[in-house]
């Protein structure tokens, strides 16, 4: 595994295609999305394929995909062909180059992916505007402005392709086919205690409350997180009075689980946003992230959604997104080194958390 390898595949290969075309295609016939995002970033960007496909239905479009959500896109939601892509594995990105050419490429998140696009025969390459350093920007034809007020992800990434107004159907992504498990006898709730980082997570002893909280509701909680995580599980509930699948499942896997719950509770993480193609009713926790940012959209104006937030938390005070500064956003991004605790999650109590789930369980009827 090389990323050095990769960039000494890709740089040339962009230089010798030039750096401008300076023509932006009508009707382009072939789009590439060149990202190396994951899976929470990369599930936003439905709201980018559901506009592509909408302003150019006969287009062959294809995106980059890590190669562990590579089986979420198995049913080819909204005719999008999914391209297995690390940057640090040089035949993934010949496999990429190979493909040449493309009439239109578009570059959410960092702009480095610009080259890949251009590596890959982009005739008319769109991105951020505002990455670091520079040179980023300069490999890209059009750059897109970043919204000056709130805006969600999701609907930020459907801006490269234009205006628009799209809403998700989960009849646009049929589900992927999965290896087959027990799912747990309805109604039933996710419980998803896992996240990316430490700080994400909510104190052990509220979790089991809630589940007892829901139990009492007539859901069966059901025990979710990653397969690093299953410690996690044996802390919140040392006597399994709930079932497990913590560590068990595949992405497809997960989505089938999701697909059939009452109802998932999680912090902000891949899981959430999962749930968002599933259409599960989704109480989601924010300690350090934006619930502006990463919680409910335009995109997702349907998908029954609970932001659990304490918003004016004083150290959510860092205003970034892909390294552009933005002054209306409101996050944290701090690792452990600087955050001896995760007071932001620590202050989203019970009965906050088990009001979001009622309000769910209610509209769902």
């Amino acid at each position: 595994m090389s990323r050095l390898a990769s960039r000494l595949h890709v740089l040339p290969r962009a230089l010798a295609g030039g750096l401008s075309s300076r023509r932006p295609p009508q009707q382009p016939a072939r789009i590439l999305i060149a990202h190396h995002l994951l899976l929470g970033d990369t599930v936003m960007l439905t709201a980018l394929l559901a506009r592509l496909r909408s302003r150019h239905p006969q287009a062959a479009i294809e995106m980059t995909v890590a190669p562990a959500c590579l089986p979420l896109f198995a049913t080819r939601p909204y005719g999008v062909t999914a391209l297995a892509y690390d940057p640090h594995h040089p035949g993934l990105t010949r496999a990429v180059t190979r493909r040449k050419p493309y009439d239109l490429a578009l570059v959410p998140g960092e702009n480095r992916y610009a080259l890949l696009a251009r590596a890959a025969g982009a005739r008319w390459v769109v991105a951020f505007e505002r990455d670091t350093p520079g040179w980023k920007n300069r490999v890209a034809d059009q750059l897109v402005a970043w919204p000056q007020q709130p805006s969600n992800l999701a609907d930020m990434f459907a801006s490269l392709a234009g205006s628009g107004d799209e809403v998700f159907e989960t009849a646009a992504w049929p589900a992927p086919p999965c290896t087959a498990f027990d799912l747990p006898p309805p109604p039933y709730a996710v419980l998803h205690v896992g996240a990316g980082s430490p700080l994400r997570l909510w104190p052990s002893g509220r979790w089991l409350a809630l589940a007892t909280h829901l139990q009492a509701l007539g859901l069966t909680a059901v025990w979710s997180a990653g397969p690093g995580e299953t410690g996690l599980i044996t802390n919140i509930d040392p006597t399994q009075r709930f079932a497990s699948l913590a560590g068990r499942l595949d992405l497809p896997q997960m989505w089938h689980l999701l697909a059939h719950a009452g109802l998932l509770v999680a912090p902000d993480s891949g899981i959430s946003h999962l749930a968002k193609l599933t259409g599960t009713p989704t109480a989601c926790l924010f300690g350090p992230g934006s619930d502006v940012l990463f919680g409910a959209s335009r995109f997702w104006r349907n998908h029954p959604f609970e932001a659990v937030i304490d918003a004016d938390f004083p150290c959510r005070d860092q205003t970034t997104v892909f390294k552009r500064p933005l002054p209306w956003v409101r996050r944290c991004q701090r690792g452990t080194n600087a955050c001896a605790a995760n007071a932001c999650m620590q202050a989203l109590d019970l009965e906050r958390v088990a009001a979001a789930c009622e309000r769910l369980l209610l509209r769902a009827g």
